[in-house]
């Protein structure tokens, strides 16, 4: 369902009344309509060119909106987002605007079916997106409404604004994080940002061609006939005994909602002794669960891979005693690959980890991968503590010696995986994409989309065509980390 508004090019402060449901005065105002047409000829020129739109300056954005009747209120952001909004409308009759706002009442079931180590594709038009956290807001007062500005020509030139309403306003309450049937609508949506900060691009350096990562419009159809594939979810819960406690969350819904294979967990934060309560509670279907914490460090560290499919064979660590007391590390064997779990060490603060890090950790990890790819393909995921590339972090500039972001952290990656015959899947998939799967507490990060992307799934280059899928589920909170996704084809 949609609804329609037809807005007066001249009548800027009218549409604003209207937008909160006042009935605004009569106003009689001398309007060239030549003039008028011109204008929006010429901001419709401007957007034929989305790049040129990033480049003009704000008091520029100001004056074209301006130009056209359109609100020039916020930062360039905004008024970049409010132009593409006006030049996605299409002219109706006398010089005014329909304004189409789509909202569907549809939502989702979760999906549940399917418990094989092999599974079928199935034929759905769209990924399940149910939301099941316990942060997720409601939001009231979702409207339809359909307005329509009638213009007269007065007889001294002016244009007489009729206003009258043709549908009064409905409340739909939904959750935030739940995704109407049919997906996004084109163009930036503002009223959308406020819910999905993420589909809105946020970097201190963007460079063309540079857009943001939307899960509702970017991740492709779901496989299909007797395609078979298994689903991975990689995850940094930062606690998993206080991610449980939250209020509402619930592991299975999650599962429910991604039906996932297999779920790596990093940053557990467990100790031995409570490793055996998490397991009978955690997730129902998941029999088979492999944990290793730290021992040096108690509550520290700690990963875990739990999956519905029995592994070949299981490994913990490195099999190097210097590498092995935090509970890094965690491989399972499945028949077509390795599957490795890690939870790379953070350089930390004043960098005094940073030689340890590239010299020894990530080093010896690599060797590791190298040694196992002789028999079968390998799958890295998890925190892997760096964000390659610029395009990878909100403010690259202001964080050249921040830990995971030095050039030291950045060409280790480099060299010891990508150059060694491992490919990071979401870059491959999205290589002009701004996807960020970390978002610091302390400056509130996650509204702003203000984050990095540390978590990865790397794979070896013999495998890499079999990826359907490399994606970020942003929506998920509970953690300064999200959750991230991959649909590999067997």
């Amino acid at each position: 369902m949609g609804s329609k508004r037809l807005l007066s090019n001249s009548s800027a402060h009218a549409k604003l009344t209207e937008s909160m449901g006042i009935d605004p005065p009569q106003a009689k105002k001398s309007v060239k309509e030549n003039v008028v047409k011109g204008r929006i000829v010429e901001t419709e020129c401007v957007g034929d060119n989305p790049v040129s739109l990033e480049r003009m300056t704000v008091q520029e954005l100001k004056s074209k909106l301006r130009s056209v009747g359109v609100s020039a209120k916020g930062c360039k952001r905004d008024l970049v987002s409010a132009l593409r909004s006006f030049l996605n409308n299409k002219i109706d009759g006398e010089g005014s605007l329909v304004v189409e706002d789509q909202v569907s009442s549809k939502l989702k079931p979760i999906s549940t079916k399917n418990n094989s180590s092999k599974r079928k594709a199935k034929s759905s038009s769209s990924q399940d997106h149910d939301d099941d956290k316990n942060t997720v807001s409601e939001v009231s007062g979702l409207q339809r409404t359909k307005r329509r500005v009638k213009q007269v020509q007065a007889e001294d030139g002016s244009i007489e604004v009729k206003t009258k309403l043709l549908a009064t306003k409905q409340k739909l309450s939904i959750k935030v994080n739940e995704v109407p049937d049919g997906g996004a609508a084109d163009g930036v949506n503002l009223s959308m940002s406020q819910n999905e900060p993420w589909a809105v691009l946020a970097h201190t350096k963007p460079q063309k061609g540079w857009i943001p990562y939307n899960p509702r419009t970017m991740r492709p159809p779901p496989l299909t006939g007797d395609t078979k594939f298994m689903k991975l979810m990689s995850w940094n819960v930062n606690g998993l005994r206080a991610l449980l406690k939250l209020e509402g969350f619930s592991a299975l819904q999650l599962a429910q909602r991604e039906d996932f294979d297999v779920l790596c967990l990093q940053e557990t934060k467990l100790q031995e002794k409570d490793v055996e309560t998490v397991k009978q509670t955690l997730l129902e279907g998941y029999e088979n669960s492999f944990w290793t914490c730290s021992v040096s460090k108690l509550g520290y560290s700690g990963t875990a891979i739990v999956s519905r499919i029995k592994p070949l064979s299981v490994r913990y660590g490195l099999g190097i005693s210097d590498h092995d007391s935090e509970g890094r590390l965690v491989t399972v064997e499945f028949d077509k690959y390795y599957l490795i779990n890690g939870y790379v060490p953070n350089s930390g603060d004043g960098l005094k980890r940073l030689s340890y890090r590239i010299k020894e950790w990530d080093l010896s990890l690599s060797d590791y991968m190298k040694e196992l790819e002789k028999s079968k393909p390998v799958i890295l995921t998890g925190d892997l503590n760096c964000a390659h590339e610029e395009i990878d972090i909100y403010n690259p500039a202001g964080n050249r010696r921040s830990a995971g972001f030095t050039d030291e952290e950045r060409q280790s990656f480099e060299t010891n995986f990508l150059s060694r015959g491992f490919v990071d899947t979401f870059r491959r998939q999205h290589p002009g994409v701004v996807g960020y799967t970390y978002w610091g507490y302390r400056h509130g990060g996650r509204k702003t989309n203000k984050g990095w992307r540390l978590d990865y799934f790397l794979v070896s280059e013999s495998i890499a065509d079999k990826v359907h899928d490399s994606y970020i589920l942003p929506d998920v909170s509970g953690s300064d980390h999200c959750p991230v996704g991959l649909i590999l084809m067997l």
